[in-house]
């Protein structure tokens, strides 16, 4: 949970209901409650669910999505609960020989945005751990999505299933726009900056000897070129400097100090 920020009012206006078909773990549907509230979701709702709700495990793996559980509407079948839906989609790994259109969740998810824009209400079915949704299921649906996967290993979990389409459906109808940025606040060092840096590098490293005589211009080079090519902000540079700095204080300490400890030649 590091990354939620409790201070934050999300306001996430229309989105897709998800409906489990069936589902047979409480884990499952609070794992799946949690994948929608990561996506501005809220509208469950449950056909049948096998050991009956409310659900304390549902509750316990919901993660903080206690809203969306405690809110999750119960139904006797899936006509029951497509009572108010206009649009619904079913997911599936399997292709069923049905005269179904075949969506990705890219396009469901672009349906869905247009579905609304005109009024309606869109629902999203999820099958069953076992054996998913059933043909007479499907065909109370306007179409089928599915998702990109492997294709000998295709049995999506349920709340996985929930947060790919979240995710699209997020996506699709809030923009790509990433929730913080990572943009260099330094502004970049001028040139002038960089090159008093490399000076004082190079006397630095002078002074222990460092650079064999034959390769010390290329060596030399090859420093500059390391530290250029990651455009080296002011920031950067300080910091660099200041790091040597302490490395250089402390050898000229503890070259000093072992003089002043050395004894004395006429003392030997």
């Amino acid at each position: 949970m590091s990354g939620t920020n409790r201070s934050i009012t999300f306001e996430s206006g229309q989105g897709p209901i998800v409906v489990l078909v069936e589902p047979q773990l409480g884990e499952n549907i609070g794992m799946a409650a949690r994948a929608m509230a990561n996506f501005g979701l809220t509208e469950m709702r449950l056909v049948a669910p096998r050991d009956g709700w409310p659900s304390e495990k549902a509750r316990a793996t919901s993660s903080g999505a206690l809203h969306i559980v405690d809110a999750a509407q119960v139904f006797d079948d899936v006509t029951a609960a497509l009572h108010d839906v206009t649009l619904a989609f079913a997911t599936t790994a399997r292709e069923r020989g049905q005269m179904k259109r075949v969506l990705s969740p890219q396009e469901s998810m672009r349906e869905a945005v247009a579905e609304f824009s005109a009024g309606g209400r869109v629902a999203i079915l999820f099958g069953r751990e076992r054996s998913g949704l059933d043909n007479d299921e499907i065909s109370l649906c306007d179409a089928i999505t599915t998702f990109p996967v492997n294709p000998a290993f295709a049995s999506l979990n349920i709340a996985q299933a929930v947060l790919l389409t979240g995710y699209e459906w997020f996506r699709t109808a809030h923009g790509e726009a990433l929730p913080f940025e990572g943009e260099i606040r330094s502004p970049r060092a001028p040139r002038a900056m960089a090159a008093s840096f490399f000076d004082y590098l190079e006397e630095e490293l002078d002074r222990v000897e460092f650079f064999p005589p034959d390769k010390r211009p290329s060596m030399m080079r090859n420093l500059r070129d390391v530290f250029l090519r990651r455009d080296l902000t002011e920031q950067d540079v300080r910091t660099l400097r200041g790091a040597m700095r302490a490395l250089i204080l402390r050898r000229r300490r503890d070259e000093a100090q072992g003089r002043d400890e050395a004894p004395a030649p006429d003392e030997a």
